[in-house]
């Protein structure tokens, strides 16, 4: 599967998808631990890529997001950014609202 396809697969495979150095558990990178405690504080279920173990995904995500950086966080298939625009949602109180609604859909649609 050609690498772009793979990112838009997972995209598209969860509401919410967090592109991130380690996993939420493991972090690799600071701002990469603090987006995740930021999702994990919203109470919603997400999943993540390791770009670090996958070193195709880390190199092509920003031409496909269009976002430098990682993390890259995407909600119901949409990029929302990365740490300081999650921090900043988050809050704000609007990272939870954004949260609750995608996690409420996948309940819905599943």
């Amino acid at each position: 599967m050609d690498v772009m396809e793979q990112i838009k697969q997972s995209i598209e495979s969860s509401p919410i998808v967090l592109f991130m150095k380690g996993t939420p558990d493991m972090p690799q990178c600071g701002f990469s631990m603090r987006t995740a405690e930021a999702l994990k504080a919203c109470n919603v279920e997400f999943a993540y890529v390791d770009v670090l173990a996958q070193p195709e995904v880390r190199s092509n995500l920003p031409q496909y997001s269009h976002w430098p950086t990682f993390p890259q966080l995407f909600i119901n298939g949409e990029l929302v950014g990365g740490c300081d625009i999650v921090l900043e949602l988050f809050q704000k109180g609007e990272l939870q609202t954004m949260t609750q609604s995608a996690g409420s859909q996948q309940a819905s649609a599943g």
